[in-house]
């Protein structure tokens, strides 16, 4: 932790400190990382790397799992070690400024999407007005690559006066089941696989899978989360392919053991890759991982799959080093997953200094 002395810069910057602190989300200086304090995102200028020119937008916006932690800390990351421009977004309370996972109505700056070469979403439930949703759709649908992360299956809840109801996540058209998730990631919300909170998730390389290049430097029990293993149904639609399966773990240790029974026969996938063609009739890569908590960001393993993901999606998984960087820039430490367990009152201008 900072001593309270931390720096002689006076009561501002203790005020800032302390909130960066509380929140386990200081991002510190990045490349050219940018910012006014008026803005409701942060923009990462990526330093030399093969992403040099590529711009990845993060989006956040989920009440339980640290979205808005994992997702700065992961574009630090690819921009500090990698070269890629990052914007991140996040649900953000109008009244303040402040960002507030609970505000499901509201992401500024998703027009940073039309431009992008790869979006990162990290949602829960969103309920988007149709200005702030096209964006999205728009993005989806050109055929551009895309990553999921965790609660991402079960992105929006559209109100029935959306122009976008279908992508909510139990959508029961049949032309587009289970909305966003189950079309586009793979899955919608089905369930808790693992016991939530007290069964942790350890990832174990699916047979045959040992090559493929977004496991590059991962071998099984690499990646693990205290995050529990979410149930799918099997198998997965259309071309998925999974990578890894989630052993389900007895406690919340990196080293306890698998139970046994049923609950691992068969294991679920909790990391698979897909394509999805879109309106414009282009097929976007996918990613989708039911991992990837703030929590379980903390796992070096974890982030190297999250990095050589982005690679493969722009088309870059020949430059997917032998074991990719992904040693944490700046100070991080998430808080628990919990719902209304974000840190108040942090502006994503805050998160720069």
């Amino acid at each position: 932790m900072f001593r309270r002395d931390v720096t002689a810069g006076g009561w501002l910057v203790r005020r800032l400190v302390a909130a960066c602190v509380a929140g386990a989300l200081c991002l510190g200086a990045v490349g050219a990382a940018s910012a006014q304090t008026s803005d409701p995102w942060i923009v990462l200028e990526g330093k030399a790397g093969p992403g040099k020119g590529k711009h990845v937008v993060l989006v956040s916006g989920d009440e339980e799992y640290r979205s808005e932690e994992t997702l700065p800390a992961l574009a630090k990351i690819l921009a500090e070690r990698h070269g890629f421009k990052c914007t991140v977004l996040f649900a953000i309370d109008p009244g303040d400024g402040s960002i507030d996972p609970n505000k499901g109505n509201n992401i500024p700056g998703l027009a940073a999407l039309d431009k992008a070469d790869l979006a990162v979403f990290f949602l829960r439930f969103r309920n988007l007005p149709d200005d702030q949703m096209k964006h999205v759709v728009d993005y989806v649908e050109s055929g551009r690559p895309i990553i999921g992360l965790r609660t991402a299956t079960h992105s929006f809840n559209l109100s029935g006066e959306s122009a976008y109801r279908k992508y909510t996540w139990n959508n029961g058209d049949k032309e587009y089941e289970g909305g966003f998730g189950r079309q586009v990631l793979g899955e919608t919300w089905i369930s808790h696989h693992g016991n939530h909170g007290s069964q942790s998730t350890r990832g174990i390389v699916a047979p045959g899978k040992e090559g493929h290049p977004i496991l590059r430097g991962i071998k099984s029990g690499d990646v693990w989360g205290p995050t529990d293993v979410y149930g799918v149904r099997l198998p997965l639609p259309g071309d998925s392919d999974p990578l890894l399966l989630g052993e389900v773990l007895e406690g919340m240790k990196f080293e306890d053991k698998p139970i046994p029974g049923p609950k691992n026969e068969p294991r679920m996938p909790v990391a698979w890759v897909k394509s999805y063609k879109g309106s414009s009739g282009k097929t976007s890569r996918v990613f989708t991982t039911t991992m990837g908590a703030s929590q379980d960001f903390s796992n070096e393993g974890m982030r190297r799959l999250l990095v050589n993901a982005c690679y493969w999606g722009v088309g870059l998984e020949e430059k997917i080093p032998a074991r990719s960087d992904v040693a944490l820039v700046g100070r991080f430490e998430p808080l628990p997953f919990k719902f209304n367990g974000a840190a108040k009152g942090v502006k994503p201008a805050d998160l720069l200094k």
